[in-house]
């Protein structure tokens, strides 16, 4: 049996990670051992926070919505149920992208979702 050297292959595993903590701070950028704990526990962090980004987005769109409608005289909660009795299904981001860009395209769908709310007697 042939004798099998494994310089090459370690070698190239531990550039990849070296190339993957670029960047960080002190040892962990260049010595393997803090570099290979740093970018594992990093991975962690992403994976983690793709999820919480979402989350993010839709929090920041439903803040803006609802700042844009009550210059309507509106709600959110009162905007979100006029649009689904009006039957329009857009959602919130679209909604705050024509909120910010196109204020009257936005007026439009405030008035068609207030005309859809039963009027308060």
């Amino acid at each position: 049996m042939a004798r099998v050297k494994r310089g090459v292959t370690s070698h190239a595993k531990h550039k990849k990670t070296l190339k993957a903590a670029k960047g960080f701070y002190g040892r962990r950028k260049n010595t393997i051992r803090a570099a290979k704990a740093a970018v594992d526990r990093s991975m962690q962090y992403a994976t983690r926070d793709r999820k919480a980004k979402k989350r993010v987005f839709r929090a920041l769109w439903i803040q803006r919505l609802n700042a844009a409608v009550r210059e309507h005289g509106l709600t959110y909660s009162r905007f979100i149920d006029g649009l689904a009795k009006a039957g329009i299904e857009v959602d919130r981001k679209v909604l705050s992208e024509l909120a910010i860009h196109q204020p009257e395209a936005f007026a439009a769908i405030v008035t068609q979702a207030k005309s859809a709310l039963p009027q308060a007697a």
